[in-house]
């Protein structure tokens, strides 16, 4: 009877909210957890006020010390149970997809990371930015690349560009999309501002954010995503971008984004936002269709 109560009180204050906001989709949920950053629980804490007040358009449940600052909030006591207690609320459906710092993701998975660049202020996500994706260098940019394009149509870029940023195994990532888009995979190839007008893309393409995803080793992006986060600061506070993005797979089925330790608020908030919107756009099925159109035109 309880339960009843509760389900009804909760639709009630669904509809209360979907006539005050004028809409009445399903809000997503998105986890933060607050242990484990450089800058103490106060700046993820700050991180969520900020989401709040700036987008207001999803919910934001915190995981780790008990605090009275509005938002939901589970209780735990350290970083390694937070991330236990993460992973339980997604598997339950609780929350729809979460923000933490470093997570220990499973071979076959990589973060596909989003920045503002610099020299025209545009979007541009990197993949990847953090884990393996495969152990074979050009087999892992080419799985970087299916990735990346999933991620961009789960945002709403339905047509995302791609380029292969020159770097070691670049030649031969090329060569293997190219085939799989002579195979039919659509894949639609991005040019660099350079004069030969390639698909590998150079230093001026990344200033420039270039291709919708800009294709690199997880290393590479890695370090890519710091540079960018925290050239303004001198690097011990990372303030611009989105952080190191959701974990994609073939078949994962978990929406994990990832932020560095050293993020700040700033930062932060956008991850949230990015996480949120990656959560509406299904990004995880999208992967899991996308792989699969890459295998029917011969992937493996």
């Amino acid at each position: 009877m309880d339960r009843t109560k509760k389900l009804i009180a909760e639709a009630f204050e669904d509809i209360a909210d979907g006539i005050e906001k004028g809409s009445f989709k399903r809000r997503p949920r998105i986890g933060l957890t607050v242990y484990g950053s450089e800058h103490g629980a106060e700046e993820m804490i700050k991180a969520a006020q900020l989401a709040g007040s700036k987008y207001g358009d999803f919910d934001i449940v915190l995981i780790g010390p008990k605090v009275d600052c509005g938002f939901e909030s589970v209780e735990v006591s350290s970083a390694e149970e937070g991330h236990k207690k993460m992973v339980s609320l997604l598997e339950e459906k609780k929350i729809d997809g979460c923000v933490t710092q470093h997570f220990d993701f499973p071979i076959g998975v990589s973060t596909v990371g989003r920045m503002a660049v610099p020299g025209s202020g545009r979007n541009m996500i990197i993949s990847t930015t953090t884990g393996t994706m495969a152990t074979n260098r050009v087999e892992s940019m080419v799985k970087n690349s299916i990735a990346g394009i999933a991620v961009a149509k789960s945002i709403g870029i339905d047509n995302p560009t791609v380029g292969v940023l020159n770097v070691d195994g670049a030649r031969g990532t090329q060569r293997a999309l190219v085939e799989l888009q002579n195979r039919g995979y659509g894949i639609d190839f991005a040019q660099s501002l350079r004069k030969n007008g390639e698909v590998l893309m150079r230093g001026n393409d990344l200033l420039s954010g270039t291709p919708d995803v800009m294709v690199c080793d997880s290393l590479t992006g890695n370090l890519l995503i710091k540079i960018f986060a925290a050239y303004t600061t001198g690097g011990n506070y990372e303030t611009l971008g989105y952080g190191y993005g959701p974990g994609i797979g073939e078949n994962y089925d978990k929406l994990i984004n990832i932020v560095s330790r050293a993020s700040g608020a700033p930062l932060i908030c956008e991850a949230l936002k990015y996480c949120a919107v990656c959560a509406e756009g299904k990004v995880l099925r999208t992967a899991k269709n996308e792989f699969q159109k890459a295998e029917d035109a011969g992937l493996e």
